[in-house]
């Protein structure tokens, strides 16, 4: 069972959080509870949410994660999840240093997740709402046996990345129809001709090959309106739950993994802000505020682990803490705009400081309109790069082993946006749900960078096929040549197109 905070820890949380709101965050309330390692791994396996459905997935991350600590290949500090009130959980055997150190992490965080633009429209009581879901699935369990739901569960989870993620921050107009209307069409106006009132001037107004031209564009109108879906449809999870042939349980089903999905999805497109957020301030708190003399050492030698860096992956806590407290500096020297931009002298840019005093107003604008693509493309900049000593590496096979591949900016900037635009996943389409007139479904692969992986495709295609409950096909691009990959129930067929 979860701990209470001590009376003394209490004291120190209340007032590290009057510090982070005396610099202006502005938070959830919070709940602490306190857990040993095997708690806290257990939590983990559920994302933070203990009170999850029940799937064996659970309890393979449980053995996973409970090995690499025993192993000493980590050791989990915190965990915080998005929710009004905030809930933290705080490792039983961590000194008081740390714990410190976890609060001020934790203060970071909570102010993201109520400020920045990308949480707004994430369910502020999801841990109620995940209590639902798991009561639901129990229940469906009961009625049609572990087994059944359980398959259709995991074939649900091999396509809860295929949502759109930009949708929730999108309102698309829609075309009202005129109802009750008894005028004949207006041909004219249809076809788009220019108005004329001399029959004589009608061919040299309106051409015959401009009419022809109208005319077909016209018919491609109507063919476009009749396909299904009308246009590309990114949320192939929403797709299916509309259109395939599923019982009620099993749509009700999709439908609590993929609100679950859209759920997660902005702390995956903000990992590199949020992390940072909370590094910035943990490390600002700790040395202005909250820790002590005695505590230098100790506050040293853990913030230096948080923000290692590595030869081969990105650390995000370590990016996103330099990018802000670049942002930070440059505004507050006023090394923005157009004047700067323009200014060629590398003399005079090493001495620029106008004294303006902007870098905390700045930093506060950021994490609140800001998601990791938008935040790398403007303030990833060349001096930046530069001053950080970032590079992009490949595998030699010839070598057999990683080397440096460029030290090119743009080279560098573009390699990690690509990492970072749809989480790195391809971008994976339903363009036409009745394909060649045979209720197949049709997805396509928009290459922007990112291959698919056979083995997943091949897996995937199996578990839409046995949601959709007909043949399902995938257009692709290989070695620069455009496949169709197709699979109809009983083997995989692939023909170039």
């Amino acid at each position: 069972m979860p701990r209470k905070l001590s009376p003394e820890m209490l004291d120190m949380q209340r007032q590290i959080e009057a510090h982070a709101r005396a610099y202006g965050l502005d938070m959830f309330d919070c709940y602490y509870e306190m857990l040993d390692y095997d708690e806290i791994n257990m939590v983990a396996s559920y994302m933070g949410f203990p009170v999850r459905y029940p799937h064996w997935k659970w309890g393979m991350e449980y053995e996973r994660m409970s090995k690499s600590y025993e192993y000493g290949l980590h050791k989990i500090y915190e965990m915080v999840i998005n929710n009004d009130p905030c809930y933290a959980y705080l490792l039983e055997s961590n000194a008081m240093t740390d714990q410190k150190m976890v609060m001020c992490h934790v203060c970071g965080h909570n102010d993201f997740f109520k400020n920045n633009f990308a949480f707004q429209h994430t369910n502020r009581k999801m841990i109620d709402e995940m209590a639902n879901h798991a009561t639901r699935i129990r229940r469906y369990i009961d009625w049609y046996g572990v087994e059944l739901v359980e398959q259709f569960v995991d074939r649900c989870l091999s396509i809860d990345n295929l949502i759109d993620f930009n949708s929730p921050y999108i309102k698309r107009k829609r075309k009202e129809e005129d109802k009750g209307t008894t005028q004949p069409p207006d041909k004219k106006r249809e076809l788009g001709l220019l108005p004329t009132n001399r029959e004589y001037m009608e061919r040299y107004i309106n051409p015959d090959e401009f009419v022809a031209s109208q005319r077909k564009k016209v018919e491609d109108e109507a063919k476009k309106a009749k396909r299904f879906p009308v246009e590309p449809e990114r949320d192939v999870m929403g797709f299916l739950m509309n259109h395939a042939p599923l019982e009620p349980w099993q749509v009700d089903v999709i439908d609590m993994l993929r609100e679950e999905a859209y759920y997660f999805a902005p702390q995956g497109m903000t990992k590199i802000m949020n992390e940072g957020w909370a590094s910035y301030w943990h490390a600002k708190l700790m040395t202005e505020k909250a820790m002590d003399s005695s505590e230098v050492i100790d506050f040293a030698d853990k913030h230096s682990g948080v923000t290692a860096t590595s030869p081969t992956n990105i650390n995000p806590y370590k990016l996103g803490l330099e990018l802000y407290r670049d942002v930070e500096d440059r505004w507050n020297k006023g090394r923005f705009g157009k004047e700067w931009n323009e200014c060629d002298d590398m003399a005079e840019r090493r001495r620029w400081d106008k004294q303006l005093g902007l870098g905390r107003e700045k930093i506060f604008q950021v994490r609140q309109i800001y998601s990791d693509v938008t935040f790398i493309d403007e303030f990833f900049t060349i001096d930046f790069c530069r001053e950080h000593g970032f590079f992009s590496y490949e595998y030699d096979r010839k070598k057999k082993q990683w080397v440096i591949d460029s030290r090119d900016f743009a080279a560098i900037k573009t390699k990690i946006l690509q990492q970072l635009t749809n989480f790195g996943h391809p971008v994976i389409k339903v363009i036409d749900g009745n394909y060649e007139n045979r209720a197949e479904l049709l997805l396509e692969h928009t290459h922007e960078g990112v291959d698919l992986d056979g083995g997943y495709a091949q897996d995937t295609l199996r578990n839409l096929h046995a949601i959709w409950s007909r043949s399902v096909h995938i257009l692709t691009m290989q070695d620069q040549r455009r496949l169709m990959l197709s699979f109809d129930g009983s083997g995989f067929h692939e023909r170039a197109v």
